[in-house]
C-alpha cells in the first residue's frame, strides 16, 4: 500500500482524523524544531514557539487547502508562531521595563506633598493619570476604563509623567 501524501495526511486531519496528524507530526516535527532553533537560538523560548507552532496548526487545521503543499503551509504557520510570539514577548518586556521605571522614579507616600508642584506642570492626560494611580491608588485597568484607553496606555503616562516630574523636582520626592 503506498504511503499517504502529506496533503493527504492533513485532509484526513481536517476530517477528524487524529492519527494522520501524528504522522504528520512524526514526519515534520524535527524539522520544524530545527528552523525554529536555528532561528531563535534560546532552547526555553524555541520549546515554546515549537508548541504554539503545533496549536496554531490545529486551529487553522480547517483553512488548509490540501490544492497546496503542505510542506510550505506548514512553514508559513511556524514562521507566523514565531511571529507571534517575538512581538508577544517585546509587549511582555516593554510592559515590565515600564512598571519597573515607574518603581523606581514612583514618589515614597510620605514624599507626595514636595512633588506636587509638578502635577501642575504635565499635560492634562499625565496628570490626570498620576492623581488617579497615586491620589485614588487605583489599577492601570482602573485609570484605563476612567480615562477610555487601553492599560499600556495608561502605564506610558504613568512612565513619562514620572520621569517628567522628576526631571522638574531634580529627584526631590522621588526615590
Amino acid at each position: 500500500m503506498p504511503e499517504q501524501t502529506d496533503e493527504d495526511l492533513m485532509k484526513a486531519y481536517q476530517q477528524g482524523d487524529d492519527p494522520a496528524f501524528a504522522t504528520l507530526y512524526r514526519r515534520h516535527s524535527a524539522k520544524v524544531y530545527g528552523y525554529i532553533r536555528k532561528s531563535l537560538k534560546d532552547e526555553a523560548f524555541s520549546d515554546d514557539v515549537f508548541q504554539a507552532t503545533f496549536m496554531k496548526l490545529h486551529s487553522a487545521r480547517a483553512h488548509y487547502d490540501p490544492s497546496f503543499p503542505f510542506l510550505p503551509w506548514l512553514f508559513t504557520v511556524c514562521k507566523s508562531a514565531m511571529v507571534d510570539s517575538i512581538r508577544k514577548r517585546k509587549q511582555i518586556q516593554e510592559d515590565l521595563n515600564e512598571v519597573a521605571v515607574e518603581q523606581a522614579v514612583a514618589p515614597m507616600p510620605e514624599e507626595k506633598h514636595s512633588w506636587l508642584p509638578a502635577l501642575s506642570e504635565l499635560p492634562k492626560a499625565q496628570r490626570k493619570a498620576i492623581e488617579l494611580r497615586y491620589g485614588e491608588d487605583l489599577s492601570f485597568e482602573e485609570i484605563a476604563k476612567k480615562l477610555d484607553t487601553s492599560p499600556s496606555n495608561v502605564r506610558q503616562l504613568v512612565s513619562r509623567a514620572l520621569k517628567r516630574m522628576k526631571s522638574l523636582t531634580g529627584s526631590g520626592g522621588c526615590h
